[in-house]
């Protein structure tokens, strides 16, 4: 089986550890199940084969026993300087892409994680605009504002990310300025309260202005695709639904990211990205979230069709430091076993395979978003 260990990997997409305060509150169940019930974190998420597989392995990583009793105390001891040291270092990463716009009043900064490892930073577009309701008076302060913070995007932006299938799913439509303004008095909150942008028409203006804007730079544009946490509908996250934004031939040059393997639509963002030259893919989260069998078998469904130069690694890892590990080691242990099949096939050569390997775990990512042209 191919040993990949020695390639060293781009993060395509990730997010912030929580700060100290915020782990007191977060069961360490919760970091290993995208549901939010109490009954699903206190009780359900450790019947999953994701969860049962991920003790042997953390305990491998921290050399104790393979229950959560003691791991939570070696956890204790370390500290969350030496954990993440000991994560990040065994993962061999060469760099990371951070939303900080998850938990954001919960997290580490991003100055934090540079520490560990090269940070480049991924920009939320909610996020942004959901601040700038709240802090702006007027519609066209809030449209130059917003404009102005990404155009041109800061340094150590290297991509805008969308959680738009989370709020309104992924049909994604042009919307007249004016409309927008409208819509912009009827959801501004009316003190300075906290706002969740769930208003359709406001959420597809704020995209496709950014999607103007990542056209002048070439700038990815990462979307949600497929499962998340209970908030999302699922079938809205289908990317098929990305479609006319797909077609529109004002955003043909912005390369257009799906994360997540799009699971359970892997098949249909594999097709997306083998007709549509600015479709990438990734396959955090699916890995290492599935069980063993389902993670082989959703990055064999994303090489069904899709180009080997269009597809990337990524761990989705959050909250904990140990989801950067476990993303690592099983990133690479199910693409050796999915290009191990593929030589046996004779889909590839031995040669061959090594490249793609590089290429899905470090090229195609580098060549994405650091290397413009």
């Amino acid at each position: 089986m191919l040993n990949l260990w020695d390639i060293a990997a781009i993060d395509q997409h990730a997010h912030n550890l929580l700060n100290p305060s915020a782990t007191k509150r977060y069961p360490y169940t919760a970091a290993f199940t995208e549901g939010y019930h109490p009954d699903i974190i206190n009780h359900h998420a450790r019947y999953s084969l994701f969860y049962r597989r991920s003790l042997r392995d953390i305990a491998q990583l921290l050399d104790c026993e393979p229950t959560e009793a003691v791991i939570l105390e070696h956890r204790r001891q370390l500290g969350l300087e030496k954990l993440t040291q000991k994560c990040f270092h065994a993962s061999n990463l060469e760099a990371i892409f951070l939303d900080d716009g998850f938990l954001p009043g919960d997290i580490m900064p991003l100055e934090w994680h540079q520490q560990f490892v090269p940070v480049q930073r991924i920009l939320r577009l909610e996020y942004l605009a959901e601040k700038l309701i709240i802090e702006t008076d007027d519609f066209k302060t809030f449209w130059e504002q917003f404009r102005s913070q990404i155009d041109p995007p800061s340094a150590g932006i290297v991509g805008f990310k969308s959680v738009a299938a989370y709020r309104t799913g992924l049909d994604i439509q042009w919307t007249p300025k004016e409309f927008a303004k409208q819509r912009f008095y009827e959801i501004k909150p009316t003190s300075s309260q906290s706002l969740r942008l769930s208003d359709k028409p406001f959420i597809d203006f704020v995209i496709t202005q950014a999607l103007e804007i990542a056209s002048k730079y070439q700038l990815p544009i990462q979307f949600h695709t497929g499962f998340g946490d209970p908030d999302l509908d699922l079938r809205l996250s289908n990317p098929l639904y990305l479609r006319s934004l797909l077609e529109d031939k004002r955003f043909e040059n912005v390369p257009i990211v799906l994360l997540h393997a799009a699971y359970p639509y892997s098949q249909e963002a594999g097709y997306l990205a083998s007709v549509y030259p600015q479709v990438y893919l990734d396959f955090g989260l699916a890995v290492p979230f599935l069980s063993h069998a389902g993670m082989r078998r959703t990055v064999q469904q994303l090489l069904e069709l899709t180009p080997t130069s269009k597809l990337m690694y990524s761990s989705d890892a959050h909250n904990i430091p140990e989801l950067y590990y476990l993303g690592a080691k099983w990133g690479r242990e199910v693409l050796s076993q999915v290009l191990d099949g593929a030589i046996h096939d004779g889909d590839l050569t031995a040669k061959e395979a090594e490249s793609v390997a590089y290429a899905i775990l470090c090229d195609n990512a580098r060549k994405l978003y650091l290397e413009k042209s």
